[in-house]
């Protein structure tokens, strides 16, 4: 036979049939040793479970703009209870208790821009998208 040098495979792979393999466990640029890829902690910041607004820089809420939103929607203030806001909630529930009903739309409206814009919570962060 004569020596038509490496092989297709051999080319492909970069594997050399004339170097013995790297030793088991071996670390280095040319070991062939696969290590993981070292990602950024995005969420797992100990100050911000939830991460960043990206806009502000500041943590967001463990509460979420959803669950404010629909809840102020559905029952009058709720949603802002929720969100740790308790005096307003409490005020747009009494004003659709003393209107009967006619002040819902406070609530109605107040539960949309929760939705569209978001809101804060009783510390000040934004809620979570």
């Amino acid at each position: 036979m004569t020596d038509q040098g490496p092989r297709r495979d051999e080319q492909e792979n970069g594997w050399d049939a004339t170097q013995p393999p790297p030793p088991f466990g071996a670390t280095g640029p040319d070991s062939g040793a696969w290590e993981p890829p070292q990602y950024p902690p995005y969420f797992s910041q100990p100050g911000a479970p939830f991460g960043y607004d990206p806009a502000t820089g500041v943590p967001f809420s463990p509460k979420s703009r959803l669950g404010a939103g629909l809840l102020n929607i559905l029952v009058a203030g709720v949603g802002r209870m929720y969100a740790g806001q308790i005096g307003l909630g409490i005020a747009q529930l009494l004003v659709a208790i003393v209107t009967c009903g006619i002040g819902w739309i406070w609530s109605l409206i107040d539960g949309i821009l929760i939705l569209i814009n978001g809101g804060r919570d009783e510390h000040g962060r934004p809620l979570r998208p």
